[in-house]
């Protein structure tokens, strides 16, 4: 529908309790016009994909500083494929060690933002994917 703001959904897995960066990020995408759904902390990768597919979301924004960014990922990846989001790209920020980038990609992360990313490069990241395009740019 024109004129319908596109919906993601930010959510923070696992036992992490830092929203900081998320909201920040939450924030920044409903100011460039996304409608956000943000989870709160601490959320099963299950209810984050029930909650996706519920929520008719384009993308799932996964914050993670932690250190368990591959297994959450993969998981959430699973779970939503499990829970018939298979359509829905997933992308993950945090506390992400450059040599895991490309595992995070091999995991099934669209794209993968590492503490200090500008936020203008994850929005214009986060539209492009919404789209149905590639990415403009990949911080890794």
């Amino acid at each position: 529908m024109p004129g319908t703001p596109v919906r993601v959904l930010v959510a923070k897995p696992g036992l992490d309790g830092h929203d900081r960066g998320a909201k920040l990020v939450a924030r920044g995408l409903r100011d460039a016009g996304f409608e956000v759904v943000f989870t709160g902390i601490r959320r099963r990768v299950d209810d984050i994909a029930a909650t996706a597919v519920q929520e008719d979301v384009a993308l799932v924004g996964l914050s993670i500083l932690s250190g368990a960014h591959l297994a959450l990922t993969r998981r959430t990846v699973e779970a939503l494929r499990a829970a018939g989001g298979d359509d829905i790209p997933v992308v993950v920020g945090g506390t992400i060690p450059a040599g895991d980038v490309a595992r995070l990609r091999e995991a099934g992360a669209a794209a993968v933002y590492p503490t200090g990313t500008p936020l203008d490069v994850i929005v214009a990241d986060i539209r492009a994917l919404t789209d149905r395009t590639e990415p403009t740019c990949e911080s890794e």
